[in-house]
């Protein structure tokens, strides 16, 4: 066009073209279109104006698309808009706020975009503060803001909000359904998702293909892979790619690793193709499963077949298939011999097989490559001296104790979550006792009693890295936020009903046993579900097989 004199680029021309370098976030192709402009007495034109704005701003200079805004003689709400965006996609919240105050008149969009940039901001307060002065709400900025507290671990607020949505003007809408679904999968709020279910199914938008696989994602997350496997199972439409990877992954979960091999070869059959995000759940669950030789065959299908490019994580679970096999040679000849860099979770993951098969000689290799990675972690402490401690090597043990000490790190605090009558109730190690945990507490100083006549109970406190007596050990172990959820969890809920728990972190081994014994003594079904997979007790045995 620029070649050919009679055919000048218009206005037109240069928003589409400009839209074009922003879509590649091409900074020189913008620059060169700028100068265009500029030579022709375009860049102040409004719509040419507010595109080279938009395309500063995708490439991150917000300074530059700044300096074009001011020069736009009269900017319209689309221009001021953009410049807003400008400042939130840059992550000045702060210019954001002074370009907000500045502008004489806002649409639906201004609001929303600064919705939005809130919550992407972790800004909630600020979000909802603003959403409490919006002169009205439609359903784009109530699922901005489920999304919003969703995405960023209020769980909690984000299904009170759905709830303000259902009993207003707007109705919830596929995206407001699916952020409120996975609040509740990560919160593991059960109950309150099956109620979303009901909904669904009432309002007939079961036929919507991203609210199925958000169902079917919450009940995976919340421990009940046959609800999972229900909805998977009566899906309307074609179960796309997400769909069979949060089947397989929810399975993965459960630690059933030939469910897993069976819909991984259902998937192939259906004509949808792998990506490597399902590979990592049936590598997964092959290393819980210890289905060594079947892991080994995937992975290689995987790079062979569909010509797949490992990733960090797909290293991460074969490091981890080999190591809970306890073949800790074949595991650290992988990790050398990697083609990438290891990280600190490749050696961590390694280290904590050493630490389950008590490895001392192979467990001081991997501690001496974590401490060039990640010198200051306390986890990777803890487990070296539990290993030292279980080979009755105390001067080693105390010696990571001292180097813990001087490096002043602390255990992170663990945290466990329950359900009760669609309420979710938060437990802390160590918190401050209110009304809730003393309730928690006085129930546990009862199961505590009857598991030690009954159950044979004897604390574990291996992992309880403080130099002081053996009592003291006791009671810390017997306040940890588990055990404090299991215990609320026996007093509020009817009997017969499965406890669901989940945890920030490992369950620890005296939790372990400590739930077995209660699924035994009390015959109770406890789901919990910790940063690594779901251990479902029930008649003193554990779904993991005490392979956690």
């Amino acid at each position: 066009m620029l070649r050919q004199s009679y055919s000048p680029p218009d206005s037109f021309s240069f928003a589409f073209v400009l839209k074009a370098a922003a879509n590649l976030r091409c900074l020189t192709t913008g620059f060169q279109l700028h100068c265009q402009a500029m030579t022709r007495g375009l860049d102040t034109h409004l719509f040419v104006g507010t595109t080279i704005i938009s395309m500063y701003a995708e490439c991150g200079f917000v300074e530059f698309a700044w300096k074009v805004f001011v020069q736009i003689p009269q900017p319209n709400v689309v221009a001021w808009n953009a410049i807003l965006t400008a400042y939130l996609r840059g992550s000045d919240v702060s210019g954001a706020n002074k370009v907000f105050g500045l502008m004489l008149f806002r649409n639906l969009t201004t609001w929303n975009v600064m919705l939005a940039g809130y919550a992407r901001a972790g800004e909630l307060e600020r979000a909802e503060g603003l959403f409490l002065q919006m002169p009205s709400r439609d359903d784009i900025y109530w699922s901005t803001m489920i999304v919003g507290f969703s995405h960023n671990g209020c769980f909690d607020e984000a299904i009170r909000v759905f709830r303000e949505l259902v009993g207003s003007e707007s109705k919830p809408n596929e995206v407001s359904l699916t952020g409120a679904l996975s609040a509740c999968a990560q919160a593991g709020a059960f109950k309150f998702g099956m109620v979303l279910h009901a909904y669904i199914e009432k309002v007939g938008l079961v036929w919507i293909t991203s609210v199925n696989n958000a169902l079917l994602d919450t009940y995976s997350k919340c421990g009940n892979v046959l609800m999972a496997r229900l909805v998977f199972e009566t899906m309307l439409g074609k179960k796309t790619i997400v769909s069979w990877t949060s089947m397989i992954a929810g399975f993965a979960m459960q630690g059933y690793g030939e469910e897993v091999i069976k819909y991984f070869y259902e998937m192939e059959e259906s004509g949808t193709r792998p990506d490597g995000v399902t590979f990592i759940s049936v590598l997964y669950a092959c290393s819980h499963a210890g289905l060594v030789e079947q892991g080994h065959e995937l992975y290689s299908k995987m790079t062979e077949i569909y010509d797949i490019e490992p990733t960090i994580e797909h290293y991460g679970c074969m490091v981890d298939l080999y190591g809970r096999a306890g073949q800790f040679h074949k595991a650290y000849d992988f990790v050398v011999q990697m083609p990438v860099p290891p990280n600190a979770v490749i050696w961590r993951t390694l280290l904590g097989a050493c630490s389950f098969f008590g490895d001392i000689e192979m467990a001081e290799q991997v501690k001496e490559r974590l401490s060039e990675l990640d010198p200051d972690n306390s986890g990777d402490h803890v487990l070296l001296s539990n290993i030292y401690r279980f080979a009755g090597k105390w001067k080693d043990v105390a010696m990571v104790r001292r180097s813990m000490t001087e490096k002043n790190l602390k255990k992170i605090p663990g945290w466990s979550t329950i359900e009760i009558d669609k309420v979710m109730y938060n437990f802390v190690a160590g918190d401050k006792r209110n009304e809730i945990t003393e309730e928690a507490y006085n129930k546990l100083s009862e199961i505590m009693l009857k598991l030690k006549v009954k159950g044979g109970y004897i604390p574990e406190v291996g992992s309880v890295l403080h130099d002081i007596e053996e009592e003291e050990k006791e009671d810390i172990v017997s306040k940890h936020s588990k055990k404090l959820a299991v215990a609320f969890g026996m007093t509020r809920l009817c009997k017969g009903s499965t406890i669901r728990i989940v945890k920030n972190l490992r369950v620890c081994k005296d939790c372990h046993s400590f739930m077995k014994l209660i699924s035994e003594v009390y015959g109770l079904e406890i789901v919990v579900r910790d940063r690594s997979r779901f251990h479902s007790f029930k008649e003193g045995l554990c779904s993991c097989r005490d392979n956690w």
